[in-house]
């Protein structure tokens, strides 16, 4: 009979699948859009984690392992959360389809060496945490990809080489800090490193490391203090070299120079610094043109821009879009978005002579005005004046009454009245005193009488 079959295993399976990849794993906290593996015991990646995530923490576990892709189905992850695990290499292409990350903590693990393919395709990503691994290497593409990357570190570790020669204004427009602080690095590459952009340099920690003490290193540091870099300042004592390579005799270069005093210091020059140039505020619909003039004057220039919202911004990639770039290197956005918000930075190049300069325009677009709110502001303004004319009327108009502003006589009220109702004040032989050329006024009370003086009308 019909009523007697029981669902097969694949109509169990049908049920079940739809629903499988947004289930939350029983190991896991699940909320909202943030998921929760912390402190799970987990060795492995769970096999379903929900597509919604947009943060996810797997830290505190005994991971060793991600095999390639592990988050491809995860296209809102942003922020991921691996410190405190068993890894010690990263296979190419775990972060395959995940170009969405924005933070990316692989702190406290086991990493040795930081190849450059670890971070394929993450364009997007702003801040990087590779602290307390035990990496002595850092391969030279490593960061070539990360052009929207504002903070690394790399602390507490254990390299000896870093490739200061891959950063630069055109590669790496947003980066700030770079900490290199508690490695083994002697001897750097001084003129790759002040080659850097000057915020990088600005955010360059390198204390605790193993500096030999030469007049290479002491006029980098030097021109760093003179210029009041809080990466030197705070951590002055940190800051310490060795002489001759011997690690007994160290001393704190910043406090005590005297070792130096045979150094030839270069004259101190002012390195170029992007800053941010403008700020353009404007309401959504409105069009939006920046400029992009930098120093560079050659007639050659070519023109490029980044977003960190848009990514690279070049005339191919903007045939289909409001945006537009003319051939002055201004971009144009025909009718700003809310989204279009963002740092937008131009990069003009000069190939003949090698030269870059770069212009930096922080946009804000703010979403349209209610309806109604003109005419509540204007409504406001208008009660505002009213009442200071009200105010400014009252203060100028107001009769004086004060005692000693004393009225002209003429300007005194005179009541006439009636002979016949003073027949019961006054009486006959009064009367009859009474001159007929004379007639009395009965004034109003002046400040004198109603404090109880005596007045007597004048006769």
């Amino acid at each position: 009979m019909a009523s007697g079959l029981r669902p097969g295993p694949l109509l169990v399976l049908l049920l079940v699948l739809p629903g499988s990849e947004e289930a939350c794993p029983s190991v896991c906290l699940c909320l909202s859009d943030t998921v929760s593996c912390s402190s799970s015991g987990l060795t492995k990646l769970p096999l379903s984690l929900p597509s919604f995530s947009v943060t996810l923490d797997l830290s505190h576990n005994y991971l060793s392992w991600l095999f390639p892709a592990s988050f491809k189905k995860m296209p809102r992850l942003e922020n991921l959360r691996m410190a405190h695990n068993q890894l010690d290499s990263l296979a190419e292409g775990v972060f395959r389809n995940a170009s969405g990350l924005r933070h990316l903590d692989l702190s406290s693990n086991k990493l040795h060496v930081v190849e450059q393919h670890y971070f394929q395709g993450l364009w997007r990503l702003e801040e990087l945490l590779l602290f307390n691994n035990k990496i002595t290497q850092v391969e030279g593409g490593t960061l070539s990809g990360l052009s929207s990357l504002k903070k690394a570190y790399f602390s507490i570790n254990q390299i000896t080489d870093f490739p200061f020669f891959s950063i630069r204004d055109h590669s790496h427009p947003f980066l700030t800090m770079l900490d290199l602080s508690s490695n083994r690095m002697s001897r750097l590459p001084w003129e790759d490193v002040k080659a850097l952009p000057g915020l990088v340099q600005r955010g360059l920690y390198l204390h605790n490391n193993s500096l030999i003490c030469d007049c290479s290193m002491y006029s980098v540091f030097w021109h760093w203090d003179l210029r009041g870099y809080n990466s030197l300042r705070d951590f002055a004592d940190e800051h310490t070299c060795s002489v001759e390579g011997n690690p007994r005799a160290s001393i704190r270069f910043l406090r005590h120079s005297r070792f130096f005093r045979n150094c030839t210091v270069e004259k101190p020059v002012s390195l170029p610094v992007t800053v941010l140039l403008s700020h353009v505020t404007v309401t959504e619909g409105q069009r939006v043109r920046l400029d992009c003039q930098t120093p560079l004057s050659g007639t050659e220039l070519s023109f490029t821009w980044l977003s960190t919202g848009k990514g690279r911004l070049t005339r191919a990639s903007m045939n289909d879009t409001l945006m537009s770039m003319f051939d002055n290197g201004t971009l144009e956005i025909g009718a700003a978005k809310v989204n279009d918000s963002g740092l937008y930075v131009c990069t003009a190049a000069d190939v003949k002579q090698a030269l870059n300069a770069t212009r930096e325009v922080n946009v804000t677009v703010l979403p349209p005005p209610p309806p109604g709110s003109f005419n509540t502001g204007y409504t406001t303004l208008l009660g505002c004046v009213v009442t200071t004319i009200g105010v400014l009327a009252y203060l100028y108009m107001t009769p004086c009454r004060c005692g000693w502003c004393k009225q002209p006589r003429s300007a005194i009220p005179i009541s006439t009245y009636d002979p016949s109702t003073l027949t019961p004040v006054f009486s006959p032989s009064a009367r009859d005193k009474i001159n007929t050329h004379k007639h009395v006024a009965f004034m109003e009370p002046t400040r004198s009488e109603e404090e109880g003086t005596e007045w007597a009308p004048e006769s």
